[in-house]
């Protein structure tokens, strides 16, 4: 099957769409990574004391409202440059997507809420936040479940994506306590540890089951990963994930020891190769996926606007992208080192 159909009788105007996956897949990618990590910290706050929680809310203070301009930059390239699956993806996941949004809005509330509040009223926020995290979490993990499967409404699918949701919550957490072990100091960086512990297993079978039932769903994926020579070709891909799980396990092991003698080194390696195995899966998965938007049904010539309307709308993102990358990590710079208890003024 050609994966390029247009590509050689249209030049440019047939490249138009390949470009805009390819900036909706990075803008996709930089939201699941950033604002991952961010979302994995309220997951992990209801385990914390109260001192805790204003030094794990300062950790992302300075970064969780710009991490989310990554998923409107994606939804918003989803709706310009591909109308028709833009319709049909939200169409079909209008349920979780509302959950999502409730929850986005809920940890915008809280975050400012929890710090202003009244004492008597803090932990109202606290839950409040750490609600809307999980909500958020568990409606993308389910939404990307019912993705893979090509929106069936059957119970094995749906299984599939409550479990989908769950291993997310999971994975974010991972992300949000390996941010924690490098961000925080003491008996907090000590617990991010446990905590990194406790869901690396969860994590690694949510990968696992997305890898396993990913080329289940269509005879077309499977082709993809395991004809020959595709199935060498490809064979690098699991392996440094499962490398990069062994790392994983054997930082948290030694982190322990490590930090009680004041020694930080390494402190970064679980955060890494997290992000590292975040980005393995989001390639393999768009591999698998790659031409289509919507599984074996619509491609992504199919769903494009006009070449026209494209080559407008890919003069903004000229624009746009180089703000938004140079903002982005300005404030990472500048805000960078451990974090202290939030406060304001």
């Amino acid at each position: 099957m050609d994966q390029f159909p247009q590509l050689a009788q249209a030049g440019f105007n047939g490249w138009l769409p390949v470009i805009f996956l390819a900036l909706m897949g990075i803008s996709m990618l930089l939201y699941v990574v950033l604002d991952g990590y961010d979302l994995g910290v309220g997951i992990l706050l209801r385990r914390a004391d109260d001192a805790q929680k204003d030094v794990m809310i300062s950790s992302i203070g300075p970064f969780w409202d710009a991490n989310e301009t990554w998923m409107v930059l994606g939804v918003g390239i989803l709706l310009v440059a591909f109308p028709m699956a833009h319709g049909m993806i939200l169409g079909a996941l209008y349920l979780p997507v509302a959950f999502m949004l409730v929850g986005l809005i809920l940890r915008g509330v809280a975050f400012d809420f929890r710090v202003k509040a009244r004492d008597q009223h803090k932990p109202l926020w606290n839950w409040a936040f750490y609600g809307g995290s999980v909500t958020a979490s568990f409606s993308q993990g389910v939404m990307l479940g019912l993705y893979i499967t090509g929106f069936q409404n059957d119970w094995p699918q749906i299984g599939f994506s409550i479990i989908t949701g769950l291993c997310l919550c999971a994975g974010y957490s991972l992300l949000g306590a390996s941010w924690l072990i490098m961000k925080t100091t003491d008996e907090l960086q000590q617990r991010a540890v446990r905590w990194a512990y406790s869901t690396f297993w969860f994590t690694l079978i949510g990968i696992v089951a997305i890898s396993v039932v990913t080329p289940l769903v269509s005879p077309r994926i499977f082709q993809k990963w395991f004809s020959l020579p595709n199935i060498f070709l490809l064979a690098p891909i699991p392996i440094a994930t499962a490398a990069l799980f062994f790392a994983i396990f054997r930082s948290l092991k030694r982190m322990p020891t490590r930090l009680k003698n004041g020694n930080e080194y390494g402190a970064w390696v679980p955060f890494g190769c997290t992000v590292a195995v975040f980005i393995l899966a989001f390639y393999g998965l768009a591999y698998s996926l790659f031409p289509f938007l919507v599984v074996d049904k619509i491609d992504i010539w199919q769903a494009a606007s006009a070449p026209e309307s494209l080559k407008i709308i890919l003069v903004g993102a000229v624009i746009v992208l180089p703000t938004i990358f140079g903002y982005t990590i300005y404030a990472y710079r500048v805000f960078w080192g451990k974090a202290r208890e939030l406060t304001y003024y």
